[in-house]
């Protein structure tokens, strides 16, 4: 099998209703496209999830599936997919199906349009399909998130983002990272952009966060990231 020119990374936990309607899609848009991997990883889930992803890979020869022996998160689920893709740009969707996979095609059109420099093309959910309570505590986690850490993004949360893998695995990693790409790439030395993307109701399930929960980790995270940013120091290179 030719390596893939597209790796599609999916943390999975307790989406047993979820990941056969999801592959469906990614591959509908994907085959004949281009050559592509779904790589899912599936965090220790309590249902069958593994189970189904395990009877899907008859059908669809391009689905790998990672399964952890602890449970760790999102994030660590999402490194681990990354460091498994054999491709050198990886689109991430979260496993709950509110990402739409019909963007992907979006994502890399912005790739061709972009400067070299742009590693990572992150989703805006422009029309969110969340609670009033969800929306209400994002919009001022954003806000609060652009302030401190100037990252001109205006949503960081969103699970679809597009981004080179070689850039992704030399950021530093810690839980919850995911929620601060965009930052951290740009800590990095790379240009980031925000593409506007669709967002879906989630049908099956239920969110494995809360508002309280992910304000308590938010904060300690976003001072985590100041710090990071401050002592950050970048120069050229000149080699004799």
């Amino acid at each position: 099998m030719p390596l893939p020119q597209l790796s599609v990374v999916v943390p999975i936990h307790n989406e047993k209703d979820n990941v056969a309607a999801l592959l469906a899609e990614i591959a509908a848009v994907l085959r004949g496209r281009l050559e592509w991997e779904a790589v899912f990883v599936d965090d220790l889930s309590s249902d069958a999830s593994l189970t189904v992803m395990q009877g899907l890979k008859a059908e669809y020869p391009e689905l790998r599936i990672l399964s952890h022996r602890s449970q760790c998160g999102q994030s660590t689920a999402l490194h681990n997919g990354v460091r498994a893709a054999r491709a050198a740009w990886v689109v991430t969707l979260d496993g709950d199906g509110q990402n739409d996979p019909a963007d992907i095609p979006g994502l890399l059109a912005e790739r061709e349009r972009a400067a070299p420099s742009v590693r990572l093309f992150a989703g805006w959910r422009v029309n969110r399909r969340d609670s009033g309570s969800k929306r209400w505590a994002s919009r001022w986690a954003n806000a609060i998130r652009a302030w401190l850490l100037k990252d001109d993004t205006p949503d960081t949360g969103c699970g679809i983002k597009l981004f080179e893998r070689e850039a992704f695995l030399a950021l530093p990693y810690f839980d919850h990272m995911h929620r601060y790409l965009p930052a951290l790439m740009q800590r990095a030395g790379w240009s980031t952009v925000s593409v506007p993307v669709n967002h879906r109701h989630r049908l099956n399930g239920v969110s494995k966060y809360t508002n309280w929960g992910r304000a308590l980790v938010g904060v300690r995270d976003l001072l985590g990231v100041s710090w990071l940013i401050a002592r950050s120091k970048r120069t050229q290179t000149v080699e004799y």
